[in-house]
């Protein structure tokens, strides 16, 4: 079996979580293929033997130094890329989630993180900067945000 996220044997599994604050949606810039330097939710790779929600808040933490308080799963998202020739380049299945913000605002960063790998947008805003794959899931993650705080209160 590889690692190789290029040209892979089998769908890679991840995990991402839609941060939200004051009806704001935190994104952080891709640092790796597919899509690297474009917006997308905070996440990544599922570790062996973690679960999709401790893997989504420990990309988290990892990423951009936020800490949050899991609200669910909101859905699959799948990301597949084919090449020139038609062969799978990239194939990813992300469990998307939707959070709440437990940092204090503005969220502190990491000492180690670069500032401009974060990013506060509105849900509006969200679709201009972020990739196709965190769009569904941020505008789910908007709905379910907004239903459990109707519940709650």
């Amino acid at each position: 079996m590889t690692n190789d996220r290029l040209y892979p044997a089998r769908p890679i599994l991840a995990a991402s979580v839609a941060v939200i604050r004051d009806g704001r949606i935190l994104l952080a810039t891709r640092g790796k293929p597919p899509s690297e330097g474009l917006f997308s939710l905070p996440g990544g790779m599922v570790d062996v033997g973690e679960t999709l929600a401790e893997a989504a808040l420990r990309e988290l933490r990892e990423e951009v130094g936020v800490e949050a308080r899991m609200i669910g799963l909101i859905a699959p998202v799948e990301f597949i890329e084919r090449d020139d020739k038609g062969h799978i380049k990239h194939h990813v299945v992300i469990a998307a989630h939707a959070a709440r913000c437990r940092s204090p605002w503005p969220c502190v960063r990491p000492p180690d993180c670069d500032r401009s790998r974060r990013q506060y947008a509105g849900a509006r805003a969200t679709a201009a900067v972020a990739l196709p794959v965190a769009i569904t899931a941020t505008r789910r993650a908007t709905r379910s945000a907004a239903s459990a705080g109707r519940r709650s209160s």
